[in-house]
């Protein structure tokens, strides 16, 4: 274990820049791609879904999903009213190797949360409503995404509860489903990688130690957990501690993204705590320990929901985007979308862009060149304010 933890924080680090970091956010252009998707906009995602080799931008309400086709936006519901109430999460990949990409979806999330996970194929026709396939139910269902965690050579889909499933259980079942080779009649097999968080939010994956496998890092009321796979087991180690607090409601991480400093040393981004008011930064110390350096660059949020990491700039240095979903406390209330830009080498200073203040309470946001010219656009979903934004990236600065 103690080599293991040496691998974990050794991985962090990478040659120093040589020049200071410029702090700067691109200009960026609102669209509104939907006023009103419905009562929410649980999930926004990317995916060529008609295979014209443009992203689409794929978005989930509480019961549909719908695709909006580039670059007219053209809106087309490819489900609706066929799962439990609410959809919450979704994932593209294709999962029945045909060529085209389907969709992993989380349901059951008000009412019954029973937790439904299921995935979506194709109508015979265009235009048809896609048809749905049970995998599995896990209560509580919240967050997926498709990684090859268990180093098979294949994606598994892997699922995140927010809360434990089973009763006596210490916490929530990380789960990670392998495809079936006959996907729609097969069974997933099941793969627990971790049950002893709570309130697992959200989770990402990275090879963090190096070793060529993909890890897990999971965002909880016990903070940024490290998942690693060890021969036929997995493996926990704390991160990052987390907001501090003596209600599980004030613990812990919520959101949580990897971005990348100039020179290549990385960095942990986090929402704290579970729908929190602080976005912190996790870097690595000149003596390195675990649990990593918590830095606070934000702390005037209300319901924090979104965190994404990207080179907007193009200057060799990530920034990170978040959002939040209720008016906060600080000069800039919102609820909006800010880009945090770094202005050190060492990730320790950043100076924030406001890019929607008050349009839209963000739910979920992500980042990728919608516009296909070559630099990263947003994308934002509302939770209150029900709609879908676009902001294309100008280039320049605001």
């Amino acid at each position: 274990m103690r080599r293991f933890l040496a691998l974990a924080v050794l991985g962090l680090f990478g040659v120093s820049g040589m020049n200071s970091a410029q702090a700067g956010c691109p200009k960026f252009t609102e669209r509104v791609i939907d006023p009103h998707i419905g009562e929410v906009c649980y999930a926004v995602t990317k995916a060529d879904v008609n295979g014209d080799n443009q992203l689409d931008i794929v978005a989930v309400s509480e019961n549909r999903v719908q695709w909006y086709e580039a670059p007219s936006w053209k809106k087309h519901i490819i489900l609706e009213d066929q799962t439990e109430r609410d959809n919450v999460c979704l994932a593209a990949h294709d999962i029945d190797g045909d060529g085209k990409v389907d969709f992993a979806l989380g349901a059951g999330w008000i009412k019954a949360n029973t937790g439904s996970i299921q995935w979506i194929s194709r109508g015979p026709n265009e235009g048809d409503k896609w048809t749905v396939h049970l995998i599995a139910h896990e209560r509580s269902t919240h967050r997926m995404s498709f990684s090859d965690v268990l180093g098979t050579g294949k994606s598994q889909l892997v699922v995140t509860p927010l809360n434990r499933s089973l009763e006596g259980a210490v916490g929530a079942r990380i789960l990670a489903f392998e495809i079936p080779e006959q996907p729609k009649t097969g069974r997933w097999p099941a793969t627990v990688l971790d049950q002893s968080l709570n309130r697992i939010h959200a989770h990402t994956h990275f090879d963090w130690d190096g070793d060529g496998r993909l890890d897990t890092i999971a965002a909880s009321e016990e903070g940024l957990s490290f998942i690693h796979r060890r021969n036929s087991s997995f493996e926990k180690a704390k991160l990052g501690t987390g907001a501090v607090g003596d209600k599980a409601e004030l613990r812990g991480s919520g959101e949580i993204k990897i971005g990348t400093l100039k020179g290549g040393q990385r960095f942990l981004a986090a929402v704290e705590p579970m729908h929190g008011n602080a976005v912190a930064i996790y870097v690595a110390d000149a003596d390195p320990k675990l649990p990593l350096q918590r830095i606070v660059i934000e702390d005037s949020l209300r319901q924090g929901h979104a965190v994404w990491t990207a080179d907007l700039d193009e200057d060799g240095t990530d920034e990170v985007l978040v959002g939040h979903r209720e008016a906060g406390t600080g000069v800039i209330k919102g609820p909006g979308l800010y880009v945090f830009s770094c202005d050190d080498d060492a990730g320790r200073k950043w100076s924030k862009t406001v890019i929607d203040n008050g349009g839209i309470a963000v739910e979920d946001a992500i980042v990728a060149d919608f516009t296909g010219d070559g630099k990263p656009d947003l994308l934002a979903g509302g939770r209150a304010t029900h709609n879908v934004k676009l902001y294309v990236n100008e280039g320049g600065r605001p």
